[in-house]
């Protein structure tokens, strides 16, 4: 096991902040118009007031990108950039947190599909002797487990020493981390649960995944999501950035108040190096190559339906029910919709649908003050799904 003795201080400013998610900033500014070619129809005039709303709450900017069956319709607030004052634009590249964890998953389950592993054998399996100490055993984990987060293997994001939010956390945005001596960190901890027992988020049980996926292929994550889901799709404007810091263009900016105790209008935290989040929230993205990638995984084009009803099964976890790395929310008239929300330093983004994939949204906030609740996501959503009276 590697060693892990000032960097576990050090990843103590970059976890804590992880760990955590969503802001808000003060800019108050009216809903953009949709670009051209865009439909820009009035049944979204809740959606644009909830997302007006997130902007006098504190958000600096909000973009929406949804698809109604054949009609698309993409509407911004804010600004994406406090300094020059630009507003968002639907072409924007950001951060999409643990929505990476949808991607990860499809990547084990596809495996499963050709039969070359069941997410019903141990961990150990496909890592033996990775998964031990202190009380952690691979022997009795399986990797459905870590999938829907019941694992009970410490997160190393949640380890006391990585829990210092504060500026001194500015100074470590740019430490490149392995996989080994983050699960060095998570096997430095006792388990939070026994195997099996019950639902406890950790940003580990994926970077585990990763590995497998790698143990059994021979090769790297990024090359496998690359090769099986981003090509395929033609998802051209996403991309598993590594250590790369800078956003490709066009972006706007992200700004943090919660995760460094700043007051509005909060940080730019825009460039950092996500190497420690890997295959549990490093990816770059856009909407529409978030709502495509949903579309297609809810559709059954990336998966047989086997593996798809698996990935829907779900276990209990307070406010929403996860499955294997996807999220089942219900809204406050009761509609059933999938996806994953995703927060991290100075942003906050959801990806939704209904189950058939007809009527999908992305959501992105480039603030963390509002993630504690997710109350501005959660109204949005409830603005474009539910019935209009």
């Amino acid at each position: 096991m590697l060693m892990m003795t000032g960097r576990i201080r050090a990843l103590a400013h970059v976890a804590a902040a992880l760990a955590t998610a969503l802001l808000p900033i003060p800019v108050s500014a009216p809903a953009a118009a949709a670009p051209a070619g865009v439909d820009d129809r009035p049944g979204h005039a809740r959606t644009r007031a909830a997302m007006e709303r997130a902007v006098r709450d504190g958000a600096p900017g909000v973009l929406v990108t949804v698809v109604d069956g054949k009609n698309r319709w993409t509407g911004t607030a804010g600004v994406a950039d406090r300094d020059t004052k630009r507003p968002p634009r639907s072409a924007d590249h950001f951060r999409v947190g643990s929505i990476t964890k949808t991607f990860t998953a499809t990547l084990v389950l596809q495996l499963e599909a050709e039969g070359r592993l069941s997410i019903d054998d141990t961990v150990e399996t496909w890592l033996p002797g990775l998964v031990r100490g202190n009380g952690h055993d691979g022997r009795r984990i399986t990797v459905r487990q870590l999938l829907n987060h019941t694992s009970g293997v410490y997160n190393y994001l949640n380890d006391p020493a990585l829990h210092q939010i504060g500026p001194v956390w500015l100074q470590h945005l740019h430490e490149t981390w392995t996989p080994g001596e983050l699960l060095a960190v998570a096997m430095s901890k006792p388990p939070a649960a026994a195997p099996g027992a019950r639902f406890v988020y950790s940003n580990t049980n994926y970077l585990l995944a990763a590995l497998i996926v790698e143990r059994i292929t021979g090769n790297s994550y990024e090359h496998e999501l690359h090769r099986r889901i981003i090509a395929p799709l033609r998802l051209r404007e996403t991309s598993a950035p590594g250590t790369r810091e800078l956003l490709p263009q066009p972006s706007g900016r992200a700004y943090s108040t919660a995760q460094i105790q700043a007051p509005l209008p909060g940080v730019d935290v825009t460039e950092f190096d996500a190497s420690p989040l890997r295959a549990s929230g490093e990816l770059i993205s856009t909407a529409d190559d978030l709502n495509r990638f949903y579309g297609a995984l809810l559709a059954g084009r990336l998966l047989p339906r086997a593996q798809l009803r698996e990935m829907t099964r779900t276990v209990s976890a307070g406010t929403d029910n996860h499955g294997l790395g996807l999220s089942r929310m219900t809204t406050s008239c009761g509609i059933e919709l999938w996806g994953q929300r995703g927060g991290g330093y100075g942003f906050e983004a959801l990806t939704i649908s209904t189950r058939d994939a007809r009527h999908r949204m992305t959501v992105y906030f480039n603030t963390d003050h509002l993630a504690p609740e997710g109350a501005s996501a959660r109204e949005v959503t409830d603005a474009e799904f539910c019935p209009r009276s």
